[in-house]
């Protein structure tokens, strides 16, 4: 048997990951939404459905499954059968006051830990404690602790000189960690964009901002860099890093300034696909930059970080391509401005998760030439 489920989560401050998790209606247990495939439904829009009935949130949902997990489901008959369950992280932007089964479930937002605790499934207690881990983050900040997934990496002990001389001539970790942040806003006013409805105009606005904010970021590093004493291999690996997570947000932007330039207002479902792998690839991003601190540790999980980042970009051309022919084949005879403007739209998009996969190959780079 096999069974779809999201996993919906918020970002609280700088790096606070919380999950939503509601009670199972048969014995009251902390679960995610999920629920069988729909048909007719892709198995990611049938795990936002069941996190709109079963949770009461809607939000950007990457199409591509975090993971999965397994537990086991008691029929009718008296079989006890394994059901496998494949997770869709959905980054959660609208908590409904009222939605189908509120008065046959509790909802709760949980921090990770907390929420791993709560859910009775190993496999599903794994995947969540594995979710953008702000605990890992913070115990490498404070001790250089490192989790159980990165212990057995086989990388040298010895710190590459690129992270030991940094701290030394230049805030840029820091600096890396502000932009990625500020790129994580930029996805998801972005996703919540192309959502559609009102306050457009509002997302459009966030996205500028957020865009200028992060050409400040990068200034401030190109700056330092210049007033830095570093070997020419090292600023290039600096200025390529920041130059990739740039170019994320600046496509956004042009996302946002096409869409406002045309009027859209309603968006095609491959649109949305390509905005929730956007927030999924983002989020990727923003938990890589802290473990850029200690590379000889955290190879392991940067590894794969970046793996689910060139993966997830490979899907995004699939759902490009999927979405340009749909257009072509709806309006490219009948309304040539609106398939002309569709593909303009899809053409930023692709652009944003290209600029993902240069992020993940720079850390990749970083990773392999210093750990």
């Amino acid at each position: 048997m096999r069974q779809i489920a999201a996993l919906p989560y918020r970002i609280e401050g700088p790096t606070e990951v919380q999950v939503l998790l509601v009670t199972s209606r048969g014995t009251g247990r902390w679960v995610i939404p999920k629920g069988n495939p729909e048909s007719g439904l892709s198995a990611h829009a049938a795990a936002a459905l069941e996190a709109e009935e079963e949770a009461g949130v809607r939000g950007a949902l990457c199409p591509i499954p975090l993971g999965s997990y397994q537990y086991r489901k008691r029929r009718s008959s008296g079989a006890t059968l394994t059901v496998d369950v494949d997770v869709f992280p959905l980054a959660v932007n609208d908590v409904l006051v009222s939605w189908k089964e509120q008065n046959e479930r509790e909802r709760r937002w949980f921090g990770l830990s907390e929420a791993a605790s709560a859910v009775d499934e190993p496999d599903l207690r794994d995947l969540i404690r594995s979710f953008a881990p702000a605990e890992f983050q913070a115990a490498v900040r404070r001790t250089g602790a490192f989790s159980t997934m990165t212990r057995h990496t086989g990388l040298a002990s010895m710190f590459g000189w690129f992270q030991r001389l940094l701290p030394r001539t230049g805030n840029f970790f820091e600096m890396f960690e502000a932009h990625a942040a500020t790129v994580l806003s930029g996805a998801e006013a972005t996703a919540r964009l192309l959502a559609g409805g009102p306050g457009a105009a509002e997302h459009i606005r966030e996205i500028i901002e957020r865009e200028h904010d992060a050409d400040n970021i990068t200034r401030e590093v190109l700056q330092t860099v210049r007033s830095t004493f570093l070997t020419p291999f090292d600023r290039s690996a600096i200025t390529a890093l920041i130059g990739s997570l740039d170019d994320t947000i600046d496509e956004m932007q042009a996302a946002a300034l096409a869409i406002d330039l045309y009027e859209m207002k309603e968006f095609p479902s491959e649109m949305q696909d390509m905005a929730g792998i956007v927030v999924d690839a983002a989020r990727l991003a923003a938990e890589a930059m802290p473990l850029l601190r200690d590379v000889s540790r955290n190879g392991g999980r940067l590894h794969e970080l970046t793996e689910r980042l060139v993966r997830i970009e490979g899907h995004a051309d699939n759902i490009h391509a999927a979405g340009l022919k749909r257009s072509l084949q709806e309006h490219g005879a009948s309304d040539t401005l609106r398939f002309v403007t569709e593909r303009e739209i899809y053409k930023h998009l692709e652009r944003i998760v290209d600029a993902f996969e240069d992020v993940a190959d720079q850390i990749d780079g970083i990773v392999i030439d210093h750990a």
